[in-house]
């Protein structure tokens, strides 16, 4: 399937079950309410007991519908890698693994990515420069190493070693984090067709579906979502600072570009089953 042919395919595909629709993007809005009011709660709850466990409570009622909302933006993926024509009807009750699994996934493919972000940063030194530039604000040692100099010198000679290695780091881990991104999207869509983690979780079996899809039509795809999400951030930011009271429609929109992604990736991996 072409570029063309998914995005087409895609951009209607949520509209195809408005009632999976809502059920999802009324899910977001409580999830987000009780995350939020989870955490709150659970802070205070450091000196009362009782919003301690009305904090737990809350966040563990917005991981139960997290998991659910990811269940469904899977079977999104499936249904657009098997070309259905809509998302099925939602089973509340039903493989509740699924969205277990997908958590699973997520916090894999940051995680990864991450330790190998703090290691190029061990290479690059740039916890070694972090205490140079921490000792010379004190001049703690540089009097000692390098003679009576004042902190702004002392700052400035270790700014620059940390320049280069926070740069080099920062810019090596944006390419690794978007490298990571590809073999998630990839891992998400294995997942959602085969049901196995361990499927999911397999490097080399990721990168050669990436490379039967092809690397550039899998960034293409990927842009031209970005593009066309982002034209419509800005035309609703700008209807809505006219019209605020249209801003509710964020409720639907917001989740109705979420399943948009996911069936324009359900698409793209139909190509290789």
């Amino acid at each position: 399937m072409d570029i063309t042919e998914i995005i087409k395919r895609a951009i209607v595909f949520p509209s195809k079950n408005l009632e999976i629709l809502s059920i999802y993007a009324i899910l977001s809005v409580l999830g987000g309410a009780f995350a939020v009011q989870g955490v709150i709660t659970f802070l205070f709850g450091i000196m009362d007991i009782a919003n301690f466990v009305i904090g737990a409570t809350y966040i563990a009622i917005a991981i139960i519908i997290g998991i659910i909302t990811r269940r469904i933006s899977l079977q999104c993926v499936k249904s657009g890698i098997e070309l259905q024509e809509k998302i099925p009807d939602f089973k509340w009750w039903g493989n509740w693994g699924l969205g277990l699994k997908k958590i699973v996934i997520t916090i894999f493919y940051f995680i990864v990515p991450a330790l190998i972000v703090v290691f190029i940063g061990l290479i690059t030194n740039v916890y070694g420069n972090l205490i140079n530039i921490a000792q010379a604000i004190t001049l703690d040692v540089y009097p000692i190493l390098m003679g009576n100099i004042t902190a702004a010198d002392a700052i400035t000679q270790a700014s620059f070693p940390l320049f280069i290695s926070l740069a080099f780091t920062l810019i090596a881990g944006l390419l690794i984090f978007l490298v990571f991104t590809f073999f998630q999207v990839i891992a998400e869509a294995r997942l959602a067709h085969t049901n196995s983690l361990i499927k999911s979780l397999n490097f080399i079996s990721a990168a050669k579906d990436l490379r039967m899809i092809g690397v550039g039509k899998v960034i293409l795809l990927s842009i031209l979502i970005l593009v066309i999400v982002s034209f419509i951030e800005i035309i609703l930011t700008f209807v809505f600072d006219h019209l605020v009271i249209l801003s509710i429609l964020n409720i639907v929109i917001t989740p109705y570009i979420a399943l948009f992604g996911q069936s324009a990736m359900g698409f793209l991996y139909s190509d290789i089953v």
